[in-house]
């Protein structure tokens, strides 16, 4: 297992980052590629808010795309946690999957992987055949 990484910052660099959430708007944003983190080659969005950040990659059959979710403020050297399910649901919704299932994986001891304060939601391509289906 690989532990979350501390992320090094000084007393300014916190200061704009509060300075930059606060600019942001309440609701997902999509980011000009020119200002993406990350230049990945499957990533194909980054969308941003004030409280949250979601970069959209590339995903294997049976999912669609991978949506990786972390907030944007800093609590102590990681970035800050607690992503509530309430959270995920609507950030999928404004990232335009509202209409698909989407499935978070917990996976085998020896698979795991916590580098950061981050959620990955797998949006598929059908319908779940296990999930709760309103009536």
């Amino acid at each position: 297992m690989t532990d979350k990484s501390t992320i090094s910052t000084t007393r300014w660099q916190r200061r704009q980052l509060k300075r930059d959430n606060a600019q942001q708007p309440e609701v997902l944003r999509e980011v000009p590629r020119e200002r993406w983190p990350n230049q990945s080659g499957d990533q194909l969005r980054v969308l941003r808010s004030c409280d949250f950040l979601v970069q959209e990659f590339a995903a294997q059959a049976p999912a669609i795309v991978r949506l990786t979710v972390c907030r944007t403020s800093l609590a102590g050297d990681s970035w800050q946690d607690g992503i509530a399910w309430e959270d995920l649901q609507r950030l999928k919704r404004e990232c335009g999957y509202g209409d698909r299932d989407a499935v978070e994986i917990f996976p085998s001891d020896a698979d795991v992987v916590n580098v950061a304060n981050m959620r990955h939601l797998w949006v598929m391509a059908d319908p779940v055949a296990c999930a709760w289906r309103k009536i």
